[in-house]
């Protein structure tokens, strides 16, 4: 398949099973995430992987850092919160970390973090592994940031769900440019 055909089919999918991509899938993947834009070189992007046992303490996290937010979380709230990270054989947490920089402002570290992502979800989309974004208010708990080990200036910038696409394929809707694009 031409690379620009290639590009126009990727979609996120939230049917994703075993197996997991492998290790060297995920290296792969990195190579590609890792040369998004970058002003200044400051590489504000971080990755940290979890797939098999370590999903599990993650929807531990999930959970306990939900309970610091919410004490009164019911029963089923939690059990839903640890099984997040098992929608999924992997799941990536990406991150960006904010340096101060006169040249950089923190929009722009934000911004190269999200291409990096995307480039990450493309890699992923052109190895045949399937993938999706999901953020939620789990992407702002500053305990679940500490559980995971971030530094004061990283922030979560998304959880990406990894693995063989299950069920019938979608296909992207077609946007119409006229709504987005202005010539001018």
């Amino acid at each position: 398949m031409p690379v620009l055909e290639t590009l126009m089919s990727r979609k996120s999918h939230n049917k994703l099973v075993a197996p997991a991509p492998s290790k060297t899938q995920v290296e792969q993947m990195m190579k590609f995430a890792l040369r998004a834009p970058d002003h200044a070189s400051l590489k504000p992007w971080r990755y940290q992987v979890f797939t098999g046992q370590s999903l599990i303490q993650l929807g531990e996290f999930f959970a306990k850092a939900s309970q610091w937010e919410d004490s009164e979380l019911s029963f089923d709230e939690l059990d839903k919160l640890k099984s997040r990270p098992l929608r999924a054989p992997m799941v990536i947490i990406a991150s960006v970390f904010i340096t101060e920089h006169p040249k950089v402002p923190e929009i722009e570290q934000y911004l190269s973090a999200g291409a990096s992502v995307q480039n990450l979800l493309l890699a992923a989309h052109f190895m045949n592994i399937g993938a999706i974004w999901r953020t939620d208010s789990l992407c702002f708990n500053r305990h679940l940031m500490d559980l995971l080990g971030l530094k004061e200036n990283e922030s979560i910038v998304g959880f990406i769900y990894l693995g063989k696409e299950e069920g019938k394929k979608r296909l992207p809707k077609h946007v119409e440019q006229s709504e987005f694009v202005a010539w001018k």
